[in-house]
């Protein structure tokens, strides 16, 4: 049986297999079934970013839920951490996201919280996986439910009430890129009314330009606006808004990295930190670690995927951690990564310390850091091609103790990723090059 969950729910091009009409309208009979047999009282929540498939798969969602003899109640179009947190906080036996993040519109995809707000377990992925590979076809019926405004009010109001500092008399200036997203009308509301002098774009979605050279996966166009506007701050959320990358006045880009610098600093200052750890992935920047060493915290580094950071940090009792990506998981206010929250927090801390985002980035000094992805036809286990494995080790043993390298398999996506980080960016652009052209000799 092919396996449908990434790390990121299921992602598929919209309306192919395992994202058809049946399958989806099977997979929500089939959740509603599980929560029947957990004793939940069957309302689930639905929510999802622009893109034009978002119509009919919340309408098989719902036929599915349904049948079964559910509530499914729709939010409307709203970020996936808003999800998270409505899901949690009105007591709804699950969440249910339709989004494929930061894909083209095109794709779209499936995400599904339990009613604590975190990501099902990987047994109902399983029963949830069965289900679909075993599907009928389904007659679609015609019947839509109108969105629950006030859902989204409590969201945003949320959202309000995490910001603790008055605002400055300079009023700083943002420039936010809503990814033409879900983001869109929530983001620049929120931000302005706490405030801020909010300038907007991407932020006029009509279905097909989700992610389109804006957003996080362009941060360099933001950077030209943050520069013309003379702004303090850029923002750019993804499709779904639950990572947020920055812009700092002088035009640089800044990743997740910096933001668990800035804040696990800010943090640590006020005495917020419940631990030592603060939780990344593999993927981090070993400048990070070797900042967050002089503040005396420990950086530890979880497999790749927001999930796998979730799970470290509550083993560990840490309640900051996040991705290079931009994913940040603040986790006495939220059990997901959400890019606008993030962005509140950000902001918060350049109110306080009434210093630039430049100024505040400035203890974080990154390594020379090469990604590359290559398309694989399939994913093998690397261990199973020696010259990939026997490559590995020869680069390993070239960059020595003070770099790193990092081979895996997007979780979302038919690649592999290849990162390597050292002193010397002519030497880890060459070792990555050589890494790549052997996995697609075996693999792509």
């Amino acid at each position: 049986m092919n396996k449908l969950f990434g790390t990121d729910g299921i992602r598929a091009v919209a309306g192919q297999f395992p994202l058809d009409y049946s399958s989806i309208c099977t997979l929500g009979k089939t959740l509603m079934n599980i929560l029947k047999n957990e004793n939940h009282s069957g309302s689930v929540l639905i929510g999802r970013d622009t893109r034009e498939s978002g119509n009919w798969i919340e309408q098989a969602l719902i036929q599915g839920i349904g049948d079964a003899g559910g509530t499914p109640v729709s939010a409307g179009i709203i970020p996936t951490s808003a999800v998270a947190y409505l899901t949690k906080t009105h007591a709804f036996s699950a969440g249910i996201v339709i989004s494929a993040s930061h894909n083209p519109y095109e794709d779209n995809g499936i995400k599904i919280f339990s009613s604590r707000g975190i990501k099902i377990s990987p047994e109902w992925e399983e029963r949830l996986e069965r289900a679909i590979h075993s599907r009928e076809d389904v007659t679609q019926k015609q019947f839509r439910i109108q969105p629950v405004p006030d859902l989204e009010h409590d969201y945003q109001e949320f959202l309000k009430s995490r910001f603790s500092q008055a605002v400055s008399n300079k009023r700083n200036k943002v420039v936010l890129d809503c990814s033409n997203g879900a983001s869109s009308n929530i983001a620049p509301r929120v931000l302005s009314e706490l405030g801020f002098e909010v300038l907007t774009t991407g932020d006029a979605p009509n279905g097909k330009n989700i992610n389109f050279d804006c957003g996080s996966l362009y941060p360099q166009c933001l950077a030209k606006k943050v520069i013309e506007a003379g702004a303090d701050i850029g923002v750019a959320d993804d499709g779904d808004a639950d990572r947020a990358l920055w812009v700092d006045e002088n035009g640089r880009i800044l990743n997740g990295d910096h933001t668990l610098y800035v804040l696990s600093r800010f943090m640590k200052k006020k005495g917020l930190l419940r631990s030592k750890h603060v939780v990344a992935t593999t993927m981090s920047n070993l400048g990070l670690e070797l900042a967050l060493r002089d503040l005396d915290l420990e950086l530890f580094r979880a497999q790749v995927g927001d999930k796998y950071v979730l799970e470290q940090m509550i083993k560990l009792d840490a309640n900051l951690g996040g991705e290079q990506s931009g994913h940040t998981i603040l986790l006495d206010e939220c059990p997901t990564g959400d890019g606008i929250l993030t962005s509140i927090k950000m902001l918060e801390v350049m109110v306080s310390e009434d210093k630039p985002l430049s100024a505040l980035v400035a203890g974080f000094k990154e390594f020379p850091q090469v990604l590359l992805n290559v398309r694989v036809s399939r994913k093998d286990d690397f261990a199973d091609y020696p010259e990939i494995m026997e490559t590995m080790e020869s680069i390993q043993h070239e960059l020595g103790n003070d770099s790193r390298m990092n081979v895996r398999y997007s979780g979302t996506e038919p690649l592999a990723r290849v990162m390597i980080e050292g002193r010397d960016q002519d030497q880890i652009e060459s070792l990555a090059q050589r890494m790549v052209s052997v996995i697609s000799k075996h693999l792509g």
